[in-house]
């Protein structure tokens, strides 16, 4: 039976164009350890087999399963200023745009060009939004709704940069461990940016919904806070672990992400993915509410796993996307061409 869940991200792989407060920690969860382990694994399943071989070694795909805890790691740290530069990388609160005069058509491509138009919106217009409490704003981020798309498109570009550097080495003269050191970063950025890309399938950070429902509520969705972590890792304890290998037999094969042709082509597509995920947000709280979520007496709902593992997949299959985009729109590294081609005159193995 194809998943409705799937079918709502698929589309977006092509594309051509275009809050509530809460305290920092509970902002910046996401899915648990053992999904978005999940999902980079599954990604690498569905990657082609014309993909670069040293992200297949067993050691390599153990790194990169590794690192999609990463980002959540770092939330352990009591240092604000990691809490300041990563915790909104992690969600959209995409109903608040609205809230500042934009849509996914307006919001700048570039982070700080958005940041901007939010500080923009409140000083014209102060009375729409809530004043914040100093005391639940200590790494300074109640201020905005979320980064995500930013983060993916910029993970990308580094990612990007990497297979770039990766095949000017390979390609003119780079040493076996100059090599070897670009395929490590490349293995580092693919797991990390494996982790928003996973956040950015759960529809719960797609949404100013994200710990319980809020405001207007007429068709009696869950209020309770819990619902956050039971999503991110609490429903898959009870209802049985993940099974990547079964889950592999279900994946689609990678397909290039975005417009190349468009300066914001990518850009657009990250926010057309969470907008996506913004979709589900009621379809996932009529599950709660209807108690398909909520295993009993040792029973799974079928229609609420499917659900769960639909949103796992859509992550998988679009990290996958974006791996296999970086790696075809990588260009060559001209400065370090010509630096390379220096060496190689010089002949003393040191770049001039």
């Amino acid at each position: 039976m194809k998943n409705p869940v799937r079918a709502n991200f698929i589309w977006i792989r092509n594309i051509s164009t275009g809050a509530v407060v809460m305290l920092a920690a509970l902002r910046m969860q996401a899915w648990d350890y053992a999904a978005h382990r999940a999902i980079n694994e599954l990604a690498l399943a569905a990657l082609p087999t014309n993909f670069p071989a040293f992200v297949q070694t067993p050691a390599a795909r153990d790194r990169i399963g590794f690192l999609a805890g990463e980002p959540d790691r770092w939330r352990n740290s009591p240092e604000m200023a990691l809490s300041h530069a990563s915790g909104p990388d992690h969600y959209f609160d995409w109903e608040q745009m609205a809230d500042y005069g934009l849509t996914a058509a307006t919001v700048a491509p570039f982070r700080y060009d958005f940041a901007v138009q939010l500080g923009l919106a409140r000083a014209a217009h102060p009375e729409k939004f809530e004043p914040i409490d100093p005391a639940k704003n200590k790494d300074q981020t109640r201020e905005l709704i979320g980064f995500l798309p930013w983060r993916m498109t910029e993970d990308y570009a580094r990612l990007k940069s990497g297979f770039s550097y990766l095949k000017t080495f390979q390609q003119h003269g780079g040493t076996k461990e100059e090599i070897a050191n670009a395929e490590a970063n490349i293995i580092y950025v693919m797991g990390v940016m494996g982790h928003f890309v996973g956040d950015g399938s759960q529809p719960l950070h797609a949404t100013k919904h994200h710990h319980g429902w809020v405001g207007a509520n007429p068709d009696n969705y869950p209020t309770h806070s819990r619902f956050h972590a039971w999503i991110d890792g609490g429903y898959i304890q009870k209802s049985g672990a993940l099974n990547v290998a079964e889950l592999t037999k279900k994946l689609k094969s990678a397909k290039p992400v975005g417009n190349p042709a468009a300066a914001d082509g990518f850009f657009r597509a990250m926010v057309a993915y969470v907008e996506a995920a913004n979709r589900q947000v009621e379809p996932i709280y009529k599950l709660e509410r209807d108690r398909k979520l909520s295993p009993r007496d040792g029973v799974v709902d079928a229609e609420g796993r499917e659900f769960i593992e639909g949103l796992i997949l859509a992550g998988a299959e679009m990290l996958a996307g974006i791996w296999l985009s970086a790696w075809q729109d990588a260009p060559e590294d001209k400065f370090l061409r010509t630096e390379l081609e220096k060496r190689l005159k010089v002949g003393d193995g040191g770049i001039k």
